[in-house]
C-alpha cells in the first residue's frame, strides 16, 4: 500500500478501517508521540518511528513483512510482523532501556519470553507480563 501522509497521528476522523486496510502513513513520529492505543486509520511503519532501533526494523525480514507499530503496554512499545493470526513476530521494547522481548506467533499459539523471565505459549499471558511489569 501506498504511503498517507496524517497531519496529527491522533485522533483519527470517521469510522475505523479494518485492520488490513489501513494504509502506512508516512509521518515520522518520536517516542513520545508514539499513542497509547492502535490507530483507527492508519499504520505506523517501524521506520517511521525516529528511535527505531535495527532490531526492530528488521523484525520481519524473514517474514518478508513490515513491522507496524500497535500499541503501549505500560512501559513497552508494542510491534508486529505480519498477520493478526498466523505466522508473525512481535517485539515489545522499553524504549527507556532498549530492552526487546519477542513473541513469535504460530496461528493461535507460539512461544516468547515475557517480562516476568518465563517463557510463554500464549500471547495473552505474554502481554499480560507487559502489563504487570
Amino acid at each position: 500500500m501506498a504511503p498517507t501522509s496524517e497531519p496529527s497521528g491522533t485522533p483519527d476522523d470517521g469510522p475505523p478501517l479494518p485492520v488490513h486496510e489501513r494504509p502506512f502513513t508516512d509521518r515520522e513520529f518520536t517516542t513520545s508521540e508514539l499513542p497509547d492505543t492502535p490507530t483507527r486509520s492508519f499504520r505506523i511503519p517501524a521506520t517511521g518511528w525516529v528511535e527505531a532501533p535495527d532490531e526492530l526494523l528488521t523484525l520481519g525480514d524473514d517474514l518478508d513483512q513490515p513491522v507496524e507499530y500497535k500499541r503501549r503496554i505500560g512501559r513497552w512499545l508494542l510491534w508486529r510482523a505480519g498477520p493478526p493470526v498466523g505466522r508473525a513476530r512481535y517485539m515489545a521494547l522499553d524504549p527507556t532501556t532498549g530492552e526487546a522481548l519477542t513473541f513469535d506467533l504460530h496461528g493461535r499459539r507460539g512461544s516468547g519470553t515475557g517480562a516476568d523471565g518465563r517463557t510463554h505459549e500464549r500471547f495473552r499471558t505474554w502481554k499480560e507480563s507487559l502489563r504487570d511489569s
